[in-house]
């Protein structure tokens, strides 16, 4: 690895600031990323090309050695293959199961591992925990460990900063410990890390505070932002996944008014978000990934307030694929079909379009919810396998032979674009992502809270309780504005 002269230390060091710097670009400060996966892999390849020195761990072997071999087992991530092959042909990045050995060798320590719920949805800091024991055991006065994964306010100043002294029997004031959140979304990590956002930073103490600003203004090209201490930081994060949960159950809960109302609200919200003090998320069928649905748990479990806002935009979003075949089973009705003896086939089963990541989908709620109504189901995805799902897997240039009563949309794939719907058998397609317009087919088309050009939810049907046209409606010719187009998604987990 990079760095010919002895290994400094950024916490409690003797040398100024400026010498600091210089120290880390030379390769002087050996960094250890423990982690390699969708969020880790990219953050050890940055490391690795600002500071030459980096050295990523993960507790699968198949990982490091695509790592080692110069290669990215993460896909849909632009620009990282080039990027770790670079790193490692130069010597700047390697990596190994070894996570002792690894912290014996560095001086900084990022911690980057899920942080997940357990079957009572509390949090579950076993993977952290035993990380922190990985450094514990190559842990040096001066050290600094850096905590990226998402955790629940306090765990760096009553978890992992005892959990650290305690095992590697050094006081708690000679290494520094902070709160770095990661802020970053599957498909442009390299960009986010490099500086699309600000970075936050909170130290247990302000040496360590001080120590991680250092570092981060070399790893990013924005701003560094300080806040009080690591807990402050540890609850900006999750306040982002709270409030983005909190919208999108607002969302969920106007879109489902569009039946009743015999309007789009998707057309209604993007019109009300022309004004910058509303910024409404978009409806859809629920919120899935590995951030948004879990971080209010994190508040929920220890909170002694009762959070009931909280608790019951999670209940609203965790009920949306319910509503889907709720409104599934509904249209299948209309048409004289009884969804127990319907076949359907979902669309899109990862959580979100080109990511190859399925955790807490709603698209497999969707699915475990059509089983359960004796409903036969297939499953159409790129990028997974949908029998690992419970569904029989279909590809997509074999919809046109297939003969199904029904579609529901979950996830619109860029590959779903080449689908010629006028040559499938007429069905009931339920769109949960505004992402069809099939007037000019014969399928029957539901989409749920309406399009954003205006249809409402079953063009030209009412409010959708039979089959009969109420009244006629004419979109909007205009184009969708900048803000409708610019939008955060709300049923997907956009960032982290």
């Amino acid at each position: 690895m990079s760095g010919a002269s002895d290994p400094i230390s950024l916490y409690d060091s003797s040398h100024s600031a400026d010498r600091q710097r210089d120290r880390l670009l030379e390769g002087d400060v050996p960094t250890a990323i423990y982690g390699l996966g969708k969020m880790g892999l990219p953050l050890a390849a940055v490391y690795a090309e600002v500071t030459g020195n980096a050295t990523g761990v993960d507790v699968d072997p198949g990982v490091v050695e695509t790592v080692n071999a110069g290669e990215s087992h993460v896909v849909g991530e632009p620009g990282l293959d080039d990027l770790v092959a670079d790193q490692v042909e130069r010597d700047r990045l390697e990596a190994t199961t070894d996570g002792p050995a690894a912290a014996e060798r560095a001086r900084v320590h990022v911690i980057i591992v899920p942080t997940l719920l357990d079957d009572e949805n509390e949090p579950n800091l076993s993977t952290v925990e035993s990380v922190a024991d990985d450094i514990a055991a190559g842990l040096s006065p001066g050290d600094l460990v850096i905590a990226e994964s998402t955790l629940p306010p306090g765990t760096c100043r009553d978890v992992l900063e005892p959990h650290l002294a305690a095992e590697s029997g050094l006081a708690s004031d000679e290494f520094g410990l902070a709160f770095c959140p990661e802020r970053t979304s599957s498909g442009t990590a390299l960009r986010d890390i490099r500086g699309e956002y600000p970075k936050v930073v909170g130290g247990i103490d302000d040496e360590s505070t001080r120590a991680a600003s250092l570092l981060y203004d070399e790893i990013t090209d924005n701003e560094v932002h300080p806040v009080s201490d690591a807990t402050t930081a540890e609850a900006v994060k999750v306040f982002e996944g709270v409030y983005r949960d909190v919208n999108i159950a607002l969302a969920n809960e106007l879109g489902r008014l569009a039946d009743g109302l015999e309007i789009s609200v998707r057309e209604a919200i993007g019109t009300a978000n022309d004004l910058p003090m509303c910024q409404l998320h978009d409806p859809g069928p629920g919120v899935g990934g590995h951030c948004i649905p879990y971080y209010p748990h994190f508040l929920l479990s220890q909170a002694q307030e009762p959070m009931n806002v909280v608790r019951t935009a999670r209940e609203r979003n965790d009920a949306m694929p319910t509503v889907v075949v709720d409104r599934l089973e509904r249209e299948l009705a209309a048409e004289g079909i009884d969804l127990a003896d319907a076949s359907v086939v979902v669309l899109g089963l990862t959580y979100r379009p080109g990511v190859e990541e399925t955790r807490a989908s709603p698209a497999l709620d969707v699915i475990d919810e059509l089983h359960d109504r004796r409903a036969d189901v297939a499953g159409v995805d790129p990028l997974v396998d949908p029998a690992d799902y419970c569904a029989r897997p279909v590809g997509i240039d074999d919809l046109e032979s297939e003969s199904f009563d029904a579609a529901v949309v979950v996830t619109p794939h860029e590959a779903f674009d080449r689908i010629e719907w006028t040559d499938l058998e007429p069905m009931v397609v339920v769109d949960g992502r505004d992402a069809l317009d099939l007037s000019e087919t014969s399928h029957r088309e539901y989409t749920l809270a309406g399009s954003a050009s205006g249809r409402p939810p079953r063009p030209g049907s009412g409010t959708g309780t039979d089959g009969d046209d109420r009244r006629e409606r004419r979109a909007p010719s205009a184009e969708p504005t900048e803000v409708e187009a610019s939008r955060t998604d709300g049923g997907n987990d956009v960032q982290g």
